[in-house]
């Protein structure tokens, strides 16, 4: 789409005082705040000009302009520059994703937090498949006399954990010898391809704790059981906020669709080329009741494999070159924080 430079210098303009007012824009506010260095009534002109090609619109008579879906398509395509994190802001994310945790769970539901938190807007974020994967470690912990807890990390990064009920008898050792021998048979392994004469060899080799692997074969079996994948929404009152959903239809139109959790899942999953960030907007989301929001979305991934996504979704008069910046910043730090779960530390 070809524009001469002054028109794109409108455009702009009328885009960046929208999305920080919500107030539709006149040429005498561009002259005084934007200094493009001709007069209002030439920027009236170019507005003219802009509104016949599609680009701008004015919702009432009399009044400003506002960005039409077109022109915010044009900004986010060949005008907008990423607006860079700030130092805090990075500090901020590397900081959350540096914490201790134990569980892909907890990883993702506080990425969904930071991501709300950071754009003020609803974040959505969809897990990996947690069953889909094969066992990297198994580990059985002597917590106190007579309880342990089985650790299971699979190689897609999911983590799992379950106390278990054990003989007082037990010792450490013997927690060890039962975690070397799960370790040694299905390291590498599905739950699918596990046979019965593979099962029948951990028995004859742990028959002194029959009753232990019964109780952390079951947990196995359970986690493989769990293969769909988990959203994480988060944030919703920050949409609330926004003086496009001040209108109580809106509001219940926007409540009823964030329940549908199998529509925030093709919301997230049907993201175009499937690699770097991709921004969707109002009509481009494809569902009719959300067609004055935008979605910006962008895959993350375990070493190397798409393992899920995470997406913003607010107003179309979206901080567009914010939340680009934050959701590449994400994305990147969750892929890092999900391989260090697998890998180790350093990684």
């Amino acid at each position: 789409m070809k524009m001469d430079e002054r028109k794109q210098k409108v455009l702009m303009a009328v885009v960046q005082d929208f999305i920080a007012t919500a107030e539709p824009v006149g040429s005498r506010t561009i002259a005084k705040k934007y200094r493009l260095g001709v007069s209002p009534a030439t920027i009236r002109n170019e507005m003219a000009d802009l509104e016949e090609q599609g680009y701008i619109e004015q919702p009432h008579t009399s009044a400003g302009r506002i960005p039409s879906q077109l022109g915010y398509r044009y900004y986010v395509d060949y005008l907008m520059q990423k607006k860079e994190l700030s130092a805090e802001q990075e500090e901020l994310i590397r900081r959350q994703f540096e914490k201790k945790v134990r569980d892909v769970g907890e990883v993702i539901q506080k990425a969904g937090q930071l991501l709300s938190h950071l754009t003020q807007y609803a974040s959505i974020i969809i897990s990996p498949q947690l069953g889909a994967g094969s066992f990297k470690h198994i580990q059985l912990i002597l917590m106190r006399p007579s309880q342990a807890m089985v650790i299971v990390v699979m190689d897609n990064g999911s983590l799992h954990h379950r106390y278990i009920e054990v003989p007082e008898s037990i010792t450490t050792a013997d927690m060890e010898t039962i975690s070397g021998v799960l370790n040694a048979k299905l390291q590498g392994l599905t739950i699918e391809s596990i046979k019965v004469t593979l099962l029948k060899e951990i028995y004859f080799e742990l028959a002194r704790h029959k009753h232990i692997l019964d109780l952390a074969l079951e947990l196995l079996h359970d986690l493989m059981l769990k293969k769909e994948d988990k959203i994480y929404l988060g944030g919703v009152f920050n949409m609330l906020n926004q003086p496009e959903f001040h209108n109580i239809e809106k509001v219940k139109t926007l409540l009823s669709i964030i329940e549908q959790e199998d529509l925030l899942r093709e919301l997230l999953t049907n993201q175009g080329s499937g690699e770097g960030v991709t921004v969707r907007i109002g009509d481009e989301i494809k569902h009719r009741e959300i067609r004055e929001c935008s979605m910006i979305t962008a895959p993350y991934s375990i070493c190397g494999r798409q393992a899920g996504s995470i997406g913003v979704l607010g107003p179309t008069r979206m901080e567009y070159a914010k939340v680009v910046s934050i959701v590449e910043s994400m994305t990147r730090n969750l892929s890092r924080a999900m391989e260090r779960m697998i890998l180790g530390p350093g990684k």
